[in-house]
């Protein structure tokens, strides 16, 4: 057998293995619920229940968690926490997901287990809900508790009707018949009757069982079909009712050990049409018994005398029963595996002991009662009458309850008898004599008509004018008035109704119905004439009251109409507030015991009695302020007088309570650890459950900014995909352009480059011209340079020896000086020439070269004018021609080799430009 800890975990695997469930036991798991806290214990598992598939259940501890078992998917989910313990289980909805959880504080709730949010809460009962039947269709669910049952419509979560049943007879189980529109109602006195779902019209009731079968029936099961109902209690017999025939068919009697049946279900069966003949019987010592109703055999049982079963329930494809154990743990059973030695033979444990046929079922028929070992003659039943409680219908649909009649051994005589040796009825049984005195119909469909209609206008602010500190009394009180005022028009301007109803509403606040009853009930017998003179007091009945107090005292009646005082004053507050105000609790309940057990005057006769008895005080006053003075003194005296005796009564009992005190502080102490030790436990689920909270509305909000961000995403995206387009078009239509600016490049590079050649070839001829000039001006220097030296061989040999030192001297010198005008020369044409092709580059389209365009306007100066100065001031300085010639053939060369650089920059230039179109555009 495999064991499962839940623990801490909010999800996990059911088993980690494949489960093998032997035949013995047929166990497939064993889950149990262990806390951490300081203290380790088991939670405690409470109610179980499958969903329609028959795959998932769900099962729920007393501390209130809620946990889903899918027994398909090997998976356990932690899908609620309801701090506090659950009293039933519902998940066959027919929304799969949401399941009904009855609480202990006795509302029910919805659940979504995916989502696991709560749907709906509804709210309505008084008591813990033991039951939740749902309808076949999933739309409706009857919740059931120990004094009313509900419908629910699950579609809206609404309350359709309400059962209510008097206090001792008490509901066993309600529920609906599967796959059917009747429900089932069986209630504690062994009465069953069925009802129509839709308009809760009754359609029949099952005859009481025999008396030879004293058996109160408990619990209750129904086969598939819905054609056999199952029916036992604390008795080892079952009784099998036939609901088609509306008749007991068979009794049978289980082993000996079983003293008292604790649950029934039936096993379903994929192949007998939903007539199951399995029954599974749970008995008080713990063990569930496998009987056939058909042979009467046992096929197999669970549970044992040392690990006992608590309850169970059956999945409905019957492949599962899930058990919750005394110890707290819950078992898995497998159907399959405890039904595999279902051949072999089991020993007769169980018996017929009442078969009755149908045709003799009413006249009391034959019992067979079957033994081992020997057969027996059939005996004759005894002939006593079965007397069964049976509600009949009247023509409007509702139930008289015979039970509330005054039996023979409960009349007024005897009452009375009673009630003047005592003085007053056993507070035990006071209000059960009260409501059989009064004769109260306990008419719960008209009680609720009047409550449906809501408060009523006149009592809308009621607590204004009547201010109670229980809010729950003064809820009562107002519905109650409500009604009064909706069951007959006169009540909502009756001033003194509050006054009259709220003795009443204190002592009836936990049922209102009868609090309803006996108010209504007081009116129309004591109080019939009070309003003939209404809206002023009943002038007839303090008239009345006079007279007989003129006949009892007219000392004192002379004393009231001597100082006027009317019977308004001295009588009427008495009757309008029914003594409630002058009595304390213990005589009002005193008179009114005296009250419902004599004739309506009587209530007349006490308002003389308490004048008379208040005859010296009320004789000592002389002015009408005294006599309502006299009225609070009276009620101060009551009042102090009753705080007296609460006071010595308190004394006594803390001197008693002073004597226990010690021997209950260990206990509290005890208790105190415990409860702290609780309340730590539900401080850490709390806080569990905040911070899940905190949890939840985080990923919410993380979830609404990536929602956010992903809706900005999409917005950027398709703005991204517009530009693109747009880029596109523009991409091609500048395509367009430029090819056609292409083109016209085109064309204006072949004109640039016709009209660089034609200024290099201008070029070039001038510089072969300035190089003629230079060569010839040379020639002509060279020439007259040997003149001069010619003529200067005659001078005297030392001067030329001098001058030739002298002209060394100054040939040095003037060698430095003409190679800084040379540099200085080369360097401004160089510069001149630079500015000029860059000039060209920038403006391409001025084609005409600056050389052409005048020398003295662009401020060119022809190099032969240059050199005609330097050859001056070399002819001067007596330069020699071959340095002269090596000079200006150096400088001629490098001059070719720049303008040679120069246009080669040029047409690199224009080539650039005509490959990069852009920069043209631009």
């Amino acid at each position: 057998m495999q064991s499962t800890d839940l623990g801490n975990k909010e999800s996990g695997k059911l088993w980690h293995r494949k489960p093998s469930p032997a035949a013995r036991d047929g166990i497939i798991v064993n889950i149990i619920h262990s806390s951490s806290d300081y203290l380790p214990k088991v939670l405690r598992f409470l109610n179980v229940a499958f969903d329609s598939s028959g795959d998932c259940l769900i099962a729920g501890d007393h501390q209130g968690n809620i946990y889903v078992f899918d027994l398909y998917g090997n998976r356990f989910n932690l899908v609620q926490r309801t701090a506090q313990a659950c009293t039933a289980l519902a998940f066959n909805l027919r929304r799969k997901s949401e399941f009904l959880v009855a609480l202990a504080d006795y509302s029910i709730k919805c659940f979504d287990s995916v989502t696991k949010e709560l749907v709906s809460w509804m709210r309505g009962h008084e008591s813990s809900v033991f039951s939740i039947s749902v309808h076949a269709s999933g739309r409706y669910a009857i919740t059931t508790s120990s004094d009313t049952a509900q419908l629910w419509d699950l579609d809206t979560f609404q309350r359709k009707r309400k059962l209510n049943i008097l206090q001792s007879v008490g509901i066993q189980k309600v529920f609906f018949l599967p796959l059917s529109n009747t429900i089932l109602s069986c209630f504690k006195d062994n009465s069953i009757f069925a009802w129509e779902c839709d308009t809760l019209s009754c359609k029949y009731q099952l005859p009481a069982p025999p008396e030879s079968s004293s058996v109160l029936y408990k619990v209750f099961a129904v086969t598939r079909d819905g054609r056999i109902l199952a029916a036992g209690g604390k008795s080892n017999h079952l009784h099998l009712w036939c609901l088609e025939a509306k008749q007991l068919f068979r009794i049978i009697q289980m082993p000996t050990k079983v003293r008292a049946i604790r649950h029934l279900e039936f096993l379903p069966d994929s192949f007998d049409a939903g007539s199951n003949q399995v029954l599974g019987v749970l008995s008080q010592d713990g063990i569930m018994r496998f009987v056939n109703i058909q042979t009467c055999k046992l096929l197999f049982e669970i549970g044992s005398l040392d690990e006992g079963i608590s309850s169970s329930v059956i999945s409905p494809h019957e492949r599962y029963i899930a058990s919750i154990m005394e110890n707290g743990s819950l078992n898995i059973y497998s159907v399959q595996a405890l039904t595999q030695e279902i051949n072999k033979p089991p020993p007769p444990l169980v018996k017929v002991i009442e078969d009755l046929p149908k045709s003799k079922l009413n006249s009391g028929g034959l019992k067979m009662k079957v033994t081992s070992g020997r057969v027996q003659r059939p005996a004759k039943s005894r002939e006593n009458k079965i007397q069964a409680r049976i509600l009949k219908q009247d023509l409007t649909g509702n139930f008289e309850n015979k039970e509330n009649e005054v039996s023979d051994g409960l009349n007024k005589k005897r009452l009375q008898i009673l009630l003047k040796g005592y003085g007053e009825y056993p507070t035990k049984y006071r209000m059960f004599i009260w409501r059989s005195l009064l004769q109260l119909p306990e008419n719960h469909t008209a009680f609720s008509s009047l409550v449906d209609k809501g408060v009523h206008v006149a009592f809308l602010n009621l607590q204004k004018k009547y201010p109670i500190k229980s809010r729950k009394l003064l809820r009562v009180l107002q519905r109650t008035l409500s009604a009064l005022a909706h069951w007959s028009a006169i009540f909502s301007d009756t001033p003194y109704l509050p006054l009259l109803a709220f003795p009443f509403v204190k002592l009836f606040q936990n049922n209102q119905l009868i609090c309803f009853e006996v108010v209504a009930t007081l009116i129309i017998n004591w109080c019939q004439h009070w309003f003939e003179y209404f809206p002023n007091p009943p002038i007839n009945i303090l008239s009345m009251i006079e007279n007989v107090l003129a006949f009892h005292d007219k000392e004192l009646l002379q004393h009231f109409i001597d100082h006027d005082i009317t019977s308004q004053l001295y009588a009427w507050p008495l009757l309008e507030t029914v003594f409630s105000e002058v009595l304390t609790r213990e005589e009002w309940l005193k008179l009114f015991d005296n009250v419902f057990s004599n004739h309506p005057s009587f209530l007349l006769m006490t308002v003389v009695a308490y004048n008379t008895c208040s005859r010296a005080p009320l004789l000592s006053c002389s002015l009408r302020d005294d006599f309502e003075m006299v009225e609070d003194m009276q009620a101060e005296v009551d009042q102090q007088r009753v705080e007296d005796e609460a006071w010595y009564q308190k004394q006594e009992l803390l001197r008693k309570a002073e004597e226990t005190r010690r021997e209950m502080l260990l206990q509290e102490e005890e208790k105190m650890v415990q409860q702290r030790q609780r309340l730590a436990s539900v401080k850490r689920e709390l806080r569990a459950k905040e911070m899940q909270l905190q949890d939840a509305t985080r990923r919410r909000f993380l979830k609404l900014q990536q929602d956010q961000r992903e809706m900005e995403l999409r917005r950027l995206n398709d703005e991204i995909e517009r530009k693109v387009h747009m880029r596109d078009q523009e991409i091609a239509t500048t395509a367009k352009d430029l090819e056609m600016r292409h083109l016209e490049l085109e064309s204006q590079k072949r004109l640039y480059e016709k009209n660089l050649i034609r200024n290099q070839e201008a070029v070039a001829k001038e510089m072969r011209e300035d190089a003629d000039t230079y060569r010839r001006k040379v020639d002509l220097e060279e020439h007259m340079f040997h003149k001069l030296i010619e003529a200067g061989q005659t001078q005297n040999q030392k001067t030329q020896k001098w001058e030739e030192a002298k002209e060394k001297d100054f040939h040095l010198k003037s060698e430095k000086k003409a190679s800084a005008l040379s540099d200085a020369s080369r360097k401004w044409f160089l510069e001149k020439e630079l500015d000029d092709a860059l000039e060209h580059a920038e403006h391409p389209y001025n084609t005409v070269p600056r050389c052409q365009s005048g020398q003295a306007a662009s401020g060119y100066v022809p190099r032969t004018s240059q050199l005609k100065d330097s050859s001056e001031v070399d002819s001067s300085t007596h330069i020699s021609l071959n340095q002269r010639r090596v000079q200006w053939d150096t400088m001629e060369q490098d001059l070719m080799e720049r303008v040679r650089n120069l246009r080669q920059r040029l047409t690199a230039q224009a080539r650039n430009r005509c490959r990069t179109p852009h920069l043209l555009a631009t």
